[in-house]
Order: structure tokens, then C-alpha cells, then sequence
């Protein structure tokens, strides 16, 4: 079962032993700390070791996290700088060349855009996992890549080669429907609501750092 509780309320609730609360950080936390890895390129090994060392650090931090609910921009800044330590023990270099001290303490808006980021690829696994089995086996065979032929998807899935359009259009609009993903539409067609507020704040800093930029090219000049 999903848990839908406030991260400030599991995080309380982990802290005093409760497994269910813990598991359901993992659950939403999980996603954020496999995409920053990846965006460091890092092996699947080390990816699975940077996630266990993320994890322990939690269970030692735990109790001293001063701002529970901002606990996604704790997990995202820890996951950051234990994939710098990674790929330095490999002999390569974060993406954006920083040492690793220099990395900040908290980035809101980049944590706050991977959380957002989790949330909805746990949505879409929430949503995918209820379809019919055929409807995932003919989903996952189009997002292939390369993707196979409709012949190719025809013969696999005996299936009409005439009738793949129209059935993936039934299944991306059973994804649409379901109710996880339904959620995340409607709060984003919300004013104010967390989704509008997070893709706001993104869109004013990446604005502040073109309009600082700006400024600082205009001052060498």
C-alpha cells in the first residue's frame, strides 16, 4: 500500500522504530537518489553502492535532521556528494567540475525538482502496475529502444498489426485515468499548488541566473 503521509510525519515516525514509515521514505525518496546517479553516470554497482551509503547516512543522521520536511533536499545534497566521492574514486569528475566541499548545503529548487521528478516516475510505476498484462507487455515493447517493427509486435503479441495504434491509445488513456496519475494532473492545474509553485521557482532561478550572468558580462565589459 502507498503511504500518502507528510515527510515530516515519516521521518517522525522512523525516527521512533516504525518500519512501515521507513520503508515508505525508501518508496519515496528511492527514485530521486537513482536519478541523480545517473545523471553523474555512474555504473550500476556504484550506483547501488552510493544509494546504500545514502541510506546509512540517513539511519545515523535521523535523529538530527533539523527540518523533517525538507528531508528530500538533505537525501538529494547527500546523494550529490557521495556520487562526486564516487567518481573521484573512479578517476573522473562531478559534471559540473566542483570539489566536492564547495557543493552547497542545500539547492531548494534542484532538490525540490528531483523530488518532484520521483514522485511522478512512482506515480507512472503505481499507474503501470495496475494495467492488464497485455497492456504493459505492448507498452514496454513501444518505449524499446531502438523499437521493434509493428510487424515484429504483430507476430510477438498476436496482434493486428491494424489494431496497435488504437490499443496503445486505450492504454495511455487507461494511464491517464488512473488515479495516481489523475492526482498529478489536477494539482498541476491548480494554481498555487505545490507543482505550479516548484515549476515557478524553477523557471525564476533559471531567469536570476541568466539576468546574473548578464550583469557579470556586462561588468568585464
Amino acid at each position: 500500500m502507498r503511504e500518502d503521509s507528510p515527510t515530516a510525519d515519516l521521518v517522525t515516525r522512523a525516527r521512533d522504530g516504525d518500519a512501515r514509515a521507513w520503508d515508505a521514505l525508501v518508496e519515496r525518496f528511492g527514485p530521486m537518489i537513482w536519478f541523480i546517479c545517473r545523471n553523474y553516470r555512474l555504473e550500476r554497482a556504484d550506483i547501488e553502492d552510493v544509494a546504500q551509503n545514502v541510506w546509512l547516512k540517513l539511519v545515523d543522521q535521523l535523529s538530527r535532521v533539523r527540518d523533517p520536511a525538507a528531508l528530500g533536499g538533505w537525501l538529494a545534497t547527500t546523494t550529490r556528494r557521495e556520487c562526486f566521492r564516487a567518481r573521484q574514486a573512479a578517476g573522473t569528475f562531478a559534471p559540473d567540475g566542483q570539489a566536492v566541499d564547495d557543493l552547497p548545503e542545500v539547492d531548494a529548487v534542484t532538490a525540490e525538482d528531483e523530488v518532484l521528478l520521483a514522485e511522478r516516475h512512482a506515480a507512472l510505476r503505481e499507474a503501470f502496475a495496475r494495467l492488464p498484462v497485455s497492456n504493459q507487455r505492448l507498452l514496454t515493447l513501444l518505449a524499446a529502444d531502438p523499437p521493434p517493427s509493428y510487424a515484429q509486435i504483430s507476430a510477438w503479441l498476436g496482434m493486428a498489426i491494424g489494431s496497435i495504434g488504437p490499443n496503445r491509445r486505450r492504454c495511455l488513456d487507461r494511464l491517464r485515468n488512473d488515479p495516481a496519475i489523475a492526482a498529478l494532473i489536477d494539482e498541476a492545474a491548480v494554481p498555487g499548488s505545490r507543482l505550479t509553485e516548484r515549476q515557478g521557482a524553477r523557471t525564476s532561478a533559471r531567469k536570476a541566473r541568466a539576468e546574473a550572468k548578464e550583469r557579470s558580462s556586462a561588468s568585464r565589459s
